[in-house]
């Protein structure tokens, strides 16, 4: 059955990403799906995926603007390219996406049909019911422009869409999930911290049995066109606000990262926690000259977003933290660094199946010894923080929209 798993409000943001960008997020963003799905399986990656708060953080540790609603546009783009020469071996697959390609939806699916035999006449109308919903049966002033439909090899789905409130600024994204699995959303420790939003409408409980049932005869009686005008004859003014009793997130509108905006005790974990497993896990790595400790730093926050449980990703912005952002905040993304991360975690993935797991048990031991570490980690506030990533920035091949970063004036003349 299907459901609606969280939503999220963003901040308008123009413009594109750059191709340098764009190309490294479609890598990285595929490895670690990989990752996901060696650890946990492909229904896990659906419900990660199906978290807006997750889903922001996965953004965010890519280079993207960490609060913005381009986030959304280039995870799923990201995605589409990265994940498509190894759909058939992941047994994953990414329709849709922006504007036209949001309408070629049902025609992507019924190629899958055709090649992989699951039921594309279901997925096609699951697809066009949701957009149904959050465009015209949730009458709350976001027009959808996007629509992204992740689905596995075995049928099972998860939508991503995103309207656009052009007089607000705002874009807000709808997150669904196809089905009552054992999955991320799930878990019993699936809880936000943050402001109480209300109680969580859980459809897959047993005891909402019933309603799933009746849910499924009036989706095959009466079709996803019927129920959408029977819900806005019937819907009372003040049903849609009920979509924020799920995980609802809301980004600030300021583009710099705040100390607001971040538990600094985590980040605190995160560094220790880089500091003390990287000599172990990657003596390697640490000999590369200037670059390696710092990589260490960025694969520890990538392991969260492969490992993390739901509550560790209530502040986006921290995720923001390892590779930068294309604007330059918090900081440029440091390109050596990024390149650096991406051949880790492809080399870990590949001797994975070789039946080589040790190194990908080395990323998991840096998140584990992070939450160890998280009630006793002390270390540098974020603006000091910050301040030291900007100042290395031209060590690490800082780059951003404005161009790569340059040494300082004063820096570059006591060099000659």
């Amino acid at each position: 059955m299907a459901r609606r798993t969280g939503s999220a409000d963003l901040p308008l943001h123009t413009g594109r990403v750059p191709a340098w960008l764009a190309g490294r997020m479609a890598t990285l963003g595929a490895v670690i799906c990989q990752a996901i799905v060696e650890h946990y399986g492909r229904d896990e990656l659906l419900g990660r995926l199906a978290h807006p708060f997750w889903f922001q953080s996965f953004g965010a540790v890519m280079g993207m603007d960490w609060h913005s609603s381009g986030i959304t546009t280039s995870v799923i783009g990201a995605l589409k390219r990265g994940l498509e020469p190894l759909k058939d071996d992941l047994g994953v697959y990414v329709c849709g996406g922006r504007g036209r390609h949001s309408r070629r939806t049902p025609d992507e699916l019924n190629l899958l049909g055709e090649r992989i035999g699951f039921d594309a006449q279901g997925l096609t109308r699951a697809s066009r019911l949701v957009a149904k919903v959050d465009s015209a049966a949730v009458q709350d002033g976001f027009d959808l422009y996007l629509h992204g439909f992740f689905v596995t090899r075995e049928g099972r789905w998860t939508v991503v869409q995103q309207g656009m409130n052009g007089e607000k600024r705002q874009a807000r994204r709808y997150h669904w999930h196809s089905g009552a699995l054992a999955s991320f959303v799930d878990q019993p420790h699936a809880a936000i911290e943050g402001p109480q939003q209300g109680e969580i409408i859980n459809l897959t409980d047993r005891r909402a049995e019933k309603s799933r049932s009746a849910q499924l005869d009036l989706l095959a009686h009466l079709g996803p066109d019927r129920i959408v005008k029977e819900l806005q004859t019937e819907m009372p003014p003040e049903a849609p606000s009920a979509q924020l009793s799920l995980p609802h997130l809301v980004m600030p509108a300021h583009h710099d990262v705040r100390s607001s905006d971040v538990f600094t005790r985590r980040l605190h974990a995160t560094l220790a926690a880089a500091a003390e497993r990287g000599p172990v896990d990657f003596p390697e790595l640490l000999l590369t000259p200037g670059v390696g400790a710092r990589t260490v730093q960025s694969l520890a926050m990538v392991a969260e977003v492969v490992h993390g449980a739901p509550y560790r990703f209530q502040d986006p912005g921290r995720f923001s933290l390892a590779l930068g952002g294309k604007d330059r905040q918090p900081f440029p993304v440091p390109v050596k660094v990024y390149d650096e991360t991406i051949t880790v975690l492809k080399s870990a993935m590949q001797k994975a199946k070789l039946g080589n797991t040790e190194m990908l048990a080395a990323l998991k031991r840096l998140d584990d010894q992070a939450r160890r570490l998280e009630s006793s980690a002390r270390g540098p506030s974020l603006e000091a923080h910050i301040a030291h990533e900007r100042a290395r920035s031209p060590d690490y091949g800082g780059l951003s929209v404005f161009g790569w970063e340059k040494e300082p004036d004063d820096k570059a003349s006591g060099s000659r």
